[in-house]
């Protein structure tokens, strides 16, 4: 196998095999992201992704799930999917899943009928960076697309059969926009009825824009405290069906899970219990594991 520069993948394709597709981000300007921000975007040549499933068909044998890299592998046209697809299927006929992250412009780009058929071929979850429904937020993170596109691109997901996992990031409209995020994420997910909603926590990346704005003033990073009213208004005001909350990861100062809508008043009274004091926040330098 090989691989170009770090490989970022999601926490549910720790497993995965990791095929890298195209190297960086096609979109690669949000201001808070510093993860290829030393990749100049391409897409890898389709031979050199063959040669690496055959490569990891030698060294693995038997792969139950796949995870195609880096940040937006739906970017490529379907026909060029359905020959890795097609690949996967021929190598590792035991694979129950093919993860990809994507773009709303990857899923605005292409039909249901794509999307529908690349399901038939593997693709079993797309993974979608909301970061907020806020169009004032997500103008200032130059995210480069509106609520109702990232609502529009949710729902054709939805329509297609594949799961869809989002994410929003706490803290990312900064202090004075602690209920804007919160309350505009919240229709935005309501909107989309996705199957997986997790919530990270803003991270501060050195050489970033949303950095430089933190030094210069201009931007006002929550507390602990903030971070979680924060959430919890979200989740006063999210209306989902069957859908499964995940607010555990390494950026997150508090660990939360639950699906909602069944489990929305124990999450509530977590919540709750935290900002009582009861239970303590992970300390900062803890955030990064």
């Amino acid at each position: 196998m090989e691989y170009e520069g770090i490989v970022y993948r999601p926490p549910s394709e720790a497993y995965s095999l990791i095929v890298q597709v195209t190297i960086g981000c096609s979109h690669n300007g949000c201001t808070f992201c510093g993860m290829y921000k030393d990749k100049k975007f391409r897409v890898r040549e389709l031979k050199d992704i063959i040669s690496d499933l055959e490569q990891a068909k030698l060294d693995y044998g038997v792969v139950k799930r796949i995870f195609l890299a880096d940040g937006d592998a739906l970017v490529l046209k379907t026909s060029e999917l359905k020959i890795i697809l097609l690949k996967i299927k021929e190598l590792f006929p035991g694979c129950e899943r093919v993860g990809v992250y994507t773009t709303p412009k990857d899923i605005l780009a292409k039909s249901v009928e794509d999307l529908s058929l690349l399901k038939a071929l593997g693709i079993g979850i797309l993974y979608l960076g909301v970061e907020s429904g806020s169009n004032e937020i997500l103008k200032s993170i130059n995210k480069g697309v509106t609520a109702q596109n990232l609502i529009m691109a949710g729902r054709k997901v939805k329509e297609s059969g594949i799961k869809l996992s989002t994410t929003l990031i706490s803290g990312i409209g900064g202090r004075e926009k602690i209920s804007e995020n919160a309350i505009e994420s919240a229709k935005l997910i309501s909107a989309i009825n996705p199957d997986y909603v997790g919530f990270l926590t803003l991270m501060l990346e050195s050489g970033t824009p949303i950095y430089k704005d933190i030094q210069n003033g201009i931007f006002h990073v929550l507390t602990p405290e903030e971070v979680v009213q924060e959430l919890r208004e979200f989740l006063e005001n999210v209306e989902v069906t069957n859908c499964i909350f995940r607010s555990n990861h390494a950026s997150n100062y508090v660990s939360l899970s639950g699906t909602l809508p069944v489990d929305k008043d124990k999450l509530l009274s977590d919540i709750d219990i935290t900002l009582k004091g009861k239970h303590g926040y992970k300390q900062e330098e803890y955030r990064r594991l």
